[in-house]
């Protein structure tokens, strides 16, 4: 496993993993794979890594579902060259680890593992975004990361808040690509591909 970034060397721990910088603090505890809105637009605007929040270099990655490419837009924000790996490592969504999307992010981010009754906290479910409703208990797609250059860097408003970005431009050159993780097919896909390979007589 890929060792903490030293970008991220200040960063809190929770449970020995290092918390992102745009990640939800919910109840005084760190929500993995739940963003912080204000963090999120404060990183797509003042161009700030997603996982150590220090500012973005001449090169960053972009974390790419098939999903963004038919939209033209990766909405996440950016990570540094440095800060990707580790992301990547420990991610159970970028590792492969996670086979479906949560259910409930209520559930997964309340320390006390109740929905949380607190008018006053920010917390992502209680108006979930349509992304996350539409994938909510769906297999895990692919993941892979783009390289993009800095001055290629271009922020997607928002159709219903012009003023917010939706996030990062793809349509623009890209340097590199790294597959980070395979989609899961579902159950009824997979038996199906297992009995085609089966009537062609090939490996499973």
């Amino acid at each position: 496993m890929y060792s903490i970034p030293q970008r991220c060397a200040r960063r809190p721990l929770a449970g020995g993993l290092v918390v992102p910088w745009v990640s939800l603090i919910h109840g005084g505890h760190a929500a993995f794979g739940s963003l912080d809105a204000g963090r999120a637009r404060t990183a797509f605007l003042r161009r700030l890594c997603q996982i150590c929040g220090q500012p973005l270099n001449e090169r960053c990655f972009l974390i790419v579902r098939p999903a963004d490419v038919a939209q033209g837009v990766s909405s996440p924000p950016a990570l540094h060259p440095e800060c990707l790996p580790y992301a990547a490592a420990h991610c159970p969504m970028l590792n492969g680890t996670a086979t479906h999307y949560r259910r409930s992010p209520v559930l997964a981010s309340h320390p006390a593992g109740r929905p949380c009754t607190d008018p006053s906290c920010p917390c992502p479910s209680r108006s979930p975004d349509e992304g996350h409703t539409a994938r909510s208990g769906q297999p895990a797609d692919r993941y892979e990361a783009w390289m993009i250059a800095a001055q290629h860097y271009q922020l997607v408003p928002r159709q219903d808040a012009p003023g917010d970005p939706a996030g990062i431009d793809l349509d623009v050159p890209i340097l590199r690509k790294r597959a980070l993780r395979e989609a899961v097919l579902p159950a009824d896909h997979a038996a199906l591909l297992d009995l085609l390979r089966t009537a062609l007589d090939l490996e499973l």
